[in-house]
């Protein structure tokens, strides 16, 4: 399997496709908004990016389900293994695509995940403590797997109840298969990805990206469950409905989105400290130049085998 990662804006999506064209592939999203029906221009899914050279490249795992549900990193797994399952007997490559670390490295490092039920007595003696509590109880646990939004209540609710239930139900010993992968990132000096970040964001705006709220609003989507999903969604939602004006909406999301790719790029970096191969392509290569640095890292590894 070929991985392709990076930050937001980073151009992954469009160096996926080339790379799954070249190779005969099929790409596997690790999104964790792109999941959703109707969120696009929220969550970036740019839709003509699966086309190469007048070719439509197969994708996976976006648009499964639907805005509301709370999707997550053991349903991405079981997800994830039955695709990569379905594109490796058609005689396809793999080819995953995404900036959610958490999704790459479930699969990539095969974390054992179970679902985690909700814990109804456990949400109820958590309701009444502030978002610094919830905190300070998540600090107590030795292995959360991921606190997403510190400042969002439902999240680090959940968090709780995930990390409480692996503490009296360890994991079992059953493995996450091991597969054969070589990962590949886009890399843009932070002053770029933050000029990309803002552009982007400009042009989903004059694109409707309000009018998807809107929208989504309208289909019967609570404002809360809209929040819940962060950044794009998070502060057009405050927008739409009339609690911060457009110029404070759009200040203060450029910056979270900034502050995102930031902590993706953090994540990256830990990866490799935790001994994950990331091979750095320069952003600004041009499509072509891009695929043939794959080709020559993959071509070394053809040539030993």
């Amino acid at each position: 399997m070929i991985t392709i990662l990076g930050p937001t804006a980073t151009g992954k999506t469009t160096l996926a496709a080339k790379v799954a064209l070249f190779y005969d592939g099929e790409i596997i999203s690790a999104d964790s908004r792109q999941v959703y029906r109707g969120m696009n221009l929220g969550t970036g899914k740019d839709y003509e990016d699966y086309s190469i050279d007048g070719k439509k490249i197969p994708y996976h795992l976006i648009d499964i389900t639907d805005p509301g549900n709370e999707y997550n990193v053991f349903e991405f797994q079981n997800d994830f293994l039955r695709v990569f399952d379905e594109i490796s007997r058609r005689g396809k490559l793999p080819v995953l695509c995404g900036g959610t670390g958490m999704y790459l490295e479930a699969v990539l490092a095969g974390y054992r995940l179970r679902q985690v039920p909700e814990n109804s007595k456990l949400r109820d003696s958590l309701s009444g403590k502030s978002i610094n509590e919830l905190n300070s109880i998540l600090q107590s646990y030795r292995d959360v797997h991921n606190i997403t939004d510190g400042k969002d209540r439902g999240r680090a609710i959940r968090a709780i109840e995930i990390a409480e239930f692996q503490k009296e139900y360890p994991p079992n010993d059953v493995p996450f298969p091991v597969i054969d992968h070589k990962i590949f990132g886009i890399h843009f000096e932070r002053q770029e990805i933050r000029e990309r970040i803002t552009r982007r964001l400009k042009q989903r705006l004059q694109s409707g990206m309000i009018e998807e709220i809107e929208s989504l609003l309208a289909s019967g989507i609570k404002p809360e469950q809209l929040t819940f999903y962060g950044l794009e969604y998070r502060y057009l939602t405050d927008f739409v409905t009339s609690k911060i004006s457009y110029e404070e909406m759009f200040s203060k999301l450029n910056t979270a989105i900034h502050q995102f790719a930031k902590r993706q790029m953090t994540w990256f970096r830990r990866m490799e400290k935790r001994g994950f191969e990331i091979n750095w392509i320069d952003g600004n290569l041009e499509l072509e130049e891009k695929l043939e640095k794959v080709r020559e890292v993959l071509g070394i590894i053809e040539g030993r085998n």
